[in-house]
């Protein structure tokens, strides 16, 4: 082991030791008025965060897995019907989906942003569906089911390429539910509406995650659903207390899905710092960039195409024997982690779903070969510096990736992991 120090994949102790004072106070002001659900401190963030996300309305609940499926509820997702999405994204996504009573179906992603590709989603609703006149709804030849909605995921802090796919969404009739739950301040630039806007302000609805180690996390767990519209959102805060309308007037059958009010108390103070912590990221990130700058023939880095400002909740790069180059940087005491080592259509949750290793060729080659990097706001340039230079000292032993791909202003190389994700898809999970 390195005696250099370690350097942490994420450090939340520090930001939380800056800002004790203020966040002991909210524990203080809770115990003293025994608001411990619902409430002022609930109501101010939810007020906040809308106002920060662009948005009218926004309903705090327990989880981001509880976001996104209140979402798709309250958007009248029903149970038989399919909803389109990613594989290489966390489960949480398909859980809700399914939990919902739908069907998750996938797309496969963009090569160079590892979101939704907006042509494979055409292509699956023009080739892959067929047609229900009298709804316009496009029909799943896969499910046999209605396709009626689509949930872009904006992954490691960048956006999904959401101009198209929501104008797929208009031509076929699909709710956009957009799943921003590592996105929080990320923005994509409308052409359609020639301004920029926020994650969680352009679909339907949105889902957001404030886990602890998101870009704004709470101390524990919690969530937020986004929106526009005042019905939607009035169905969710009922669907959080178990269809309550009124206390013991219950509308429908909900969840007890509620966020606390000391985690909204904690979200409200740290969503004062959100911008700047960003900032930070955003410097981190082009740090990493001018970094690995000349290393293209070993290290693929994230396209962030000119539409897009993300938050880099993760800095992701994708190299050729990426077991071996974790195993390095750890015995260096450089933590790092794999977002995510399985895409979802071959894990083991799914595989009564019929898919098979080679039907989302980019997203199994990414879930492979992407490794995340260290990334926080208070990452150093000196501690970015050590991490470059292990990883390319790692890389420089082994094989690089061969076959050149073009990513706008960073040409990269590209190689295959399916045949090796393949052969481990039946042991990890």
């Amino acid at each position: 082991m390195s005696t250099k120090g370690r350097i942490p994949f994420l450090d939340l102790a520090t930001p939380h030791a800056e800002i004790e004072a203020e966040l002991v106070s909210v524990f203080r002001s809770a115990l003293k008025t025994a608001t411990f659900i619902g409430g002022p401190m609930l109501e101010e963030f939810e007020r906040g965060f809308a106002a920060f996300s662009d948005v009218k309305h926004c309903v705090g609940v327990a989880s981001g897995t509880d976001a996104l499926r209140f979402a798709l509820i309250a958007a009248g997702v029903q149970p038989g019907d399919t909803v389109v999405t990613v594989p290489n994204t966390f489960i949480a996504t398909t859980e809700a989906i399914s939990q919902a009573g739908a069907r998750p179906d996938f797309v496969d992603i963009d090569e160079r942003t590892y979101t939704m590709d907006p042509e494979k989603l055409r292509a699956y609703l023009e080739a892959g569906c067929g047609r229900d006149r009298p709804t316009n709804r496009a029909v799943s030849k896969r499910t046999g089911s209605p396709v009626t909605a689509v949930v872009p995921v904006h992954l490691y802090g960048q956006m999904a390429d959401m101009d198209p796919i929501l104008d797929l969404a208009t031509e076929y009739n699909l709710t956009v539910i957009e799943d921003a739950c590592q996105a929080h301040g990320a923005e994509y630039f409308s052409k359609r509406e020639n301004r920029w806007r926020r994650a969680g302000s352009m679909g339907r609805a949105a889902a957001f995650s404030f886990y602890p180690g998101k870009n704004l996390g709470a101390c524990g767990e919690a969530g937020a659903i986004t929106t526009h519209d005042e019905r939607l959102a009035r169905h969710c805060q009922m669907l959080r207390d178990h269809g309550q309308s009124s206390k013991y007037f219950h509308d429908f059958e909900g969840y007890n899905g509620r966020l606390d009010a000391i985690q909204a108390g904690i979200l409200e103070v740290k969503l004062g710092h959100l911008a700047r912590w960003n900032e930070q990221r955003r410097e981190r990130a082009r740090g990493y960039d001018e970094l690995f700058a000349g290393s293209e023939e070993a290290v693929i880095l994230q396209h962030t195409p000119s539409w897009s400002r993300p938050v880099y909740h993760l800095y992701v790069v994708r190299v050729a024997n990426r077991e071996r180059l974790q195993k390095d940087l750890t015995a260096e005491g450089i933590g790092t982690g794999i977002h995510y080592p399985v895409p979802l259509h071959l894990v083991k949750a799914y595989a009564a779903l019929g898919f098979r290793p080679g039907d989302f060729p980019v997203a199994e080659q990414a879930a492979a070969q992407v490794l995340s990097l260290p990334m926080f706001p208070e990452l150093s340039p000196e501690q970015q510096r050590r991490v470059v230079s292990v990883l390319l000292q790692s890389i420089a032993s082994g094989p690089t990736l061969r076959a050149g791909i073009s990513s706008g202003d960073r040409t990269v190389g590209a190689g295959s992991g399916t045949a090796q994700l393949a052969a481990a898809s039946t042991s990890r999970r």
